[in-house]
């Protein structure tokens, strides 16, 4: 059973402090759209800019709304190994199926440093938790051979999302790993053809928050073997690939666009990266505007 879990945006008042109201129209209207589950405070999310105690209260606070609709994942990657256990584990009692990880960013680092990082988490929690493995943010890829020695040493390594430019390196983490009860995804959307093929477990892609309805309407066509649509709907899903290319935040722009879908949510970003070029919004939502007319005309 593949999947398609929304790395969510944040939605955040003028103060910059998360919007707890917005994020239940966010909530609502990616449940109502299918999706299989919810990744709350990952990269799309922005979770550098807010507190411990801010990530805290929002984790618990996703927990208490979604009320069991739909999976729930937390991002509690960050720089503090402390702060990382205590979300971890506090996410795992709140009930989230597992916590994505990020690895150290800023300082440069080697494979056994990544090894030990994971390692020494992994063994400080019974929480389940997935690697989250994004090189053009931290500087660094985990290699096949640190990936397989991690879950061969901690059996609550459950999983990873490999946001890479070059799939290949998803290839052989699946081939890395075969034989293992190991969910591997793609964590750019115009990859998730590829991962299936790999038997891999689905995406973790940014676009389903402003696409949710296409998004799972892909996920139930690979999984029930409609492969005329699925070609169909990848095909609507790659289209809209260059919103990642427009901003250097492409949150900013994804909430701008659900806006535009109808969501009362404000459309600020965390500073630096609350600017969009006027262009870059209208090109966006031309893009959005053509792909969901062409996905309700087939229907």
């Amino acid at each position: 059973m593949k999947k398609i879990i929304t790395p969510v945006v944040t939605p955040f008042k003028e103060d910059e402090s998360p919007d707890y109201e917005a994020a239940k129209q966010i909530i609502d209207f990616l449940i109502k759209g299918g999706v299989n589950g919810i990744l709350v405070l990952g990269s799309t999310g922005e979770f550098t800019n807010l507190s411990f105690e801010e990530r805290a209260e929002y984790l618990k606070f996703y927990a208490e709304y979604t009320a069991g609709r739909t999976e729930l994942y937390a991002g509690t990657g960050g720089m503090a190994k402390r702060d990382i256990i205590s979300l971890t584990n506090q996410a795992a009692e709140l009930g989230y199926r597992a916590s994505l990880i990020i690895g150290p960013y800023y300082y440069g680092i080697q494979q056994e440093q990544l090894f030990v990082y994971y390692d020494e988490i992994a063994k400080s929690t019974d929480s389940d938790i997935m690697i989250y493995n994004f090189p053009e943010r931290t500087g660094h890829t985990l290699e096949c051979g640190t990936v397989v020695r991690l879950t061969q040493e901690n059996r609550n390594i459950i999983g990873m999302k490999d946001s890479v430019l070059e799939p290949n390196h998803t290839g052989q983490i699946s081939a890395g790993m075969r034989g293992k009860d190991f969910k591997l995804y793609s964590g750019f959307d115009n990859q998730f053809l590829f991962n299936v093929t790999l038997d891999g477990a689905g995406c973790i892609g940014g676009l389903s928050n402003i696409i949710p309805e296409i998004w799972s309407a892909l996920v139930r066509a690979e999984n029930n073997g409609q492969y005329k649509d699925v070609f169909f709907l990848a095909s609507l899903v790659e289209r809209l690939m260059p919103v990642y290319t427009f901003e250097t935040n492409a949150s900013l722009l994804l909430k701008r666009l659900m806006v535009w879908r109808g969501l009362n949510i404000g459309d600020k970003a965390v500073f630096p990266y609350n600017q969009c070029k006027e262009a870059d919004f209208e090109h966006s939502k031309m893009l959005l505007e053509d792909v969901l007319r062409e996905f309700y005309s087939r229907k």
